[in-house]
């Protein structure tokens, strides 16, 4: 018989949830969205919690769904040298590589740098980055006491913290809403850019490591049935994912209304510092660092158990607790680049593996209307494949601020002229989509000819 887990016990989980989801780029991007969107906020804040917030719940439910033991098993339905390959690249980016030392970088830029002479700046962040570092190293050693250190403890004062912000902001406005940047002009650019920003959480790549976290949280409350383990996930994803929807709108808001008192700025950091101040003053600078750190501290430990685990079933020879250490001295070492260079080049491998990370999602739902055929599962992945792997390789170009290589040329020119969302940076959903009606009537087609 199924042990039966209090509502205690979901929130708790959805809590933890919650914490692991929101770090570094939930807090800086809907901030600086709101300053571009201007009074089409609404319409980019639609487009952005389709990714920040829709999709990071779908990738948890699809783990869940598929019964998968983890991220390479199901990614593996593609092939299994796929499989690696993808689980390895999405682990090594959303950890050490871009999400885990952004964690730090946030914390320290907006939380930390206001009270550090500018001077100082760099050696200021690398003394930050190790006592932060070992906080996370010290949390991630003892992966079994995750509910009760994140989902009991550092996640509602999270919470407590960002409320007291969001409600001065509401109660007293510090100013109108402007008008949009040029991005942001017209409604439709405003929803596709909106979505586009989304993809810089890393939620949805990270729901698809964050999810076997929950599960085996679940499991570990006595519910073992697949169907129960669903509907468990369901609840705790559903709590994460409503605290996480109010608290971007309340961001986005208050960055929307803050351009007339702050003017624009390059990243939603100091829109969160100069608001905190504008409300009170030196304390609410106080106040932001404890939200800053909390934040991002949590997240920095939920990545680094992810990517310590999964290694270590990947390289049984080297025990957990040495990847621990291993990962947390790299991405420390990371974090001392800065949060420019690290968001400079992450974007690149956003705009690559956020299509196969939708795509899989996508198949995993639909999997058993297709009755699991590999061909359909391979065809879908190689087809957004070769559209995701042009949408990165122009925006590095772009970031590094040169022309496309020659060879790329035509082949952009041609996806540009005749996929239809293309320049959006969508033109790999169509095809995926068509591929994957083509193998849903494929097997209705063959159903009907036994018949």
């Amino acid at each position: 018989m199924e042990k039966k887990v209090s509502f205690a016990s979901f929130t708790a989980i959805g809590f933890m949830l919650f914490a692991l989801f929101f770090g570094a780029g939930n807090l800086i991007f809907p901030a600086h969205l709101g300053q571009m969107a201007g009074d089409n906020i609404w319409i980019a804040a639609i487009g952005f919690l389709a990714t920040g917030v829709g999709l990071p719940l779908l990738g948890v439910l699809a783990i869940a769904y598929s019964g998968s033991e983890d991220l390479q098993d199901l990614a593996s339905r593609i092939h299994p040298i796929y499989g690696i390959s993808f689980t390895v690249l999405l682990y090594l980016s959303i950890g050490p590589f871009f999400a885990a030392p952004r964690t730090a970088t946030v914390a320290y830029e907006v939380g930390i740098a206001p009270f550090v002479p500018e001077q100082q700046f760099s050696l200021g962040l690398l003394i930050f980055s190790i006592v932060f570092f070992l906080i996370a190293l010290v949390f991630s050693l003892f992966p079994a006491r995750l509910v009760d250190n994140v989902g009991k403890i550092l996640a509602p004062s999270l919470i407590v913290l960002l409320a007291i912000l969001l409600v001065a902001a509401i109660i007293n406005p510090m100013g109108t809403i402007g008008e949009p940047l040029e991005a942001y002009q017209v409604k439709s650019e405003s929803f596709t850019n909106g979505f586009l920003e989304g993809y810089n959480t890393m939620d949805a790549l990270a729901s698809l490591v964050f999810g076997i976290i929950v599960i085996h949280t679940i499991m570990a409350l006595g519910i073992t049935n697949r169907r129960d383990i669903f509907f468990a996930t369901a609840k705790a994803g559903g709590i994460a994912t409503v605290l996480l929807g109010v608290i971007y709108l309340g961001i986005m808001y208050l960055g929307a209304m803050s351009t007339e008192e702050l003017g624009f700025f390059e990243n939603g950091g100091p829109v969160l510092n100069g608001t905190a101040i504008y409300y009170f003053g030196t304390f609410g600078a106080v106040i932001l660092a404890g939200v800053i750190i909390l934040a991002c501290l949590t997240t920095a430990i939920g990545l680094i158990i992810a990517n310590s685990e999964y290694f270590h079933t990947l390289i049984p020879r080297i025990s957990y607790r040495t990847f621990v250490f291993i990962f947390t001295i790299l991405t420390a070492t990371v974090a001392n680049f800065g949060l420019e260079n690290i968001i400079t080049f992450s974007i690149p491998v956003l705009m690559f593996l956020y299509p196969l990370a939708i795509v899989l999602i996508l198949l995993t739902f639909t999997s058993k209307i297709f009755k699991d055929s590999r061909p359909v599962y391979v065809v879908a992945t190689i087809v957004t494949f070769l559209i995701s792997i042009f949408n990165g390789l122009e925006s590095l170009t772009k970031s590094l601020e040169v022309e496309h290589y020659g060879w790329m040329k035509p082949i952009v020119n041609f996806y540009s002229d005749y996929l239809p969302l293309y320049d959006s940076g969508l033109g790999w959903l169509l095809p995926a989509i068509i591929v994957i009606i083509i193998g849903v009537l494929s097997n209705i087609g063959s159903k009907a000819a036994k018949i």
